[in-house]
């Protein structure tokens, strides 16, 4: 295991200084499923080592040791947390912070709140993503943004450090939001460069494109009460939906029906502006998924001008090439 890791190292050695020069001190050191150790990863937040197993737990001998590889290997002192999801249920009961797992990282010269071990499941930060951050540093200047699905809002605080005139990140969890707004007060954002709304999805979108909002209601019940927004086109759109959600106003199948949440991503997007859409499903192939979108844009009247594929950095190695998290550029 050990071996492995070193090679990973060695193959990551130019990337690594290139994400340094840009203030980048988190990003992924070993990629077990691709780098011979299936259920292994190691990555770098900040200052916290974070190791995390998915199909078995390694000892604390074991852990130590990647621990002592690493910090020889990057010259620098690191936390290290230990994280082992592989149990069936392997979120946690609480969501106390003991020392040393919750800190600050940074990729690209942005700021961000992690905490390797959590009630939820990941650091607060996706690393894959990183792409689609930098895609959106790079095109969000001058632009109103629009970050569905926005988790803590890492392309939200992206687009408004990089001079967007508007950003709303909408997401249904509070406590994602909450951290939002902690990373835009580590970047010294105001509330007039980015705004949060805490909404299900479909009342949101749906509301911003312009569709009409239906609901599932049992017998005997009364509708849910949902919080309004205008409707509003965005000149960016942001779509980085979850694998499976359910409420009572729709569902979420990355599988099944894409559509249902790309549809009001689309309809929220101005005329000639660009819709950023992903899907994280490993069994979904680049070319099935891009031919339900482009299908799916032509229905509902935004036909797909220009398709750009965003693939994820070198620290998420892929040898054939096929991406678990498969994302576009649509420019309508």
């Amino acid at each position: 295991m050990l071996n492995l890791i070193k090679d990973a190292l060695a193959r990551r050695s130019e990337l690594l200084d290139a994400l340094h020069k840009e203030n980048t001190d988190c990003y992924r050191l070993y990629h077990g499923s691709n780098e011979g150790c299936s259920g292994l990863t190691v990555d770098r937040y900040g200052p916290q080592l974070l190791i995390q197993t998915f199909h078995q737990p390694i000892t604390e001998v074991e852990a130590e040791a990647i621990h002592k590889l690493i910090e020889d290997a990057l010259s620098c002192s690191l936390v290290l947390v230990y994280n082992d999801r592989s149990s069936a249920n392997s979120r946690r009961a609480d969501d106390s912070v003991v020392d040393g797992w919750e800190a600050v990282a940074h990729e690209l010269g942005i700021s961000y709140q992690i905490r390797g071990k959590h009630k939820g499941q990941d650091p607060l930060l996706f690393l894959d993503m990183r792409a689609g951050r930098r895609w959106i540093q790079q095109n969000a200047a001058g632009k109103s943004v629009l970050n569905l699905f926005s988790y803590t809002c890492g392309v939200g605080v992206v687009a408004a450090s990089a001079g967007a005139s508007r950003v709303l990140n909408v997401d249904f969890s509070t406590r994602s939001l909450d951290v939002g707004r902690n990373n835009a007060q580590l970047n010294d954002l105001d509330e007039q460069q980015i705004d949060f709304f805490q909404s299900d999805f479909f009342t949101a979108a749906k509301q911003l494109a312009g569709i009409p909002i239906k609901q599932r209601v049992g017998r005997g019940r009364k509708p849910k009460p949902f919080p309004r927004v205008d409707q509003e086109q965005f000149d960016l759109v942001f779509l980085d939906p979850p694998r499976w959600a359910k409420s009572a106003f729709g569902t979420v199948d990355l599988i099944r029906d894409y559509p249902s949440v790309l549809k009001p991503a689309l309809l929220a997007t101005k005329p000639g502006g660009q819709l950023v859409c992903a899907n994280n499903v490993a069994s979904v192939s680049y070319e099935e998924w891009l031919d339900v979108v482009q299908r799916c844009a032509i229905k509902a009247g935004c036909p797909v001008q220009q398709v750009t594929q965003l693939e994820p950095e070198q620290d998420f190695p892929s040898p054939d090439g096929r991406f678990p998290l498969k994302l576009v550029v649509l420019q309508l």
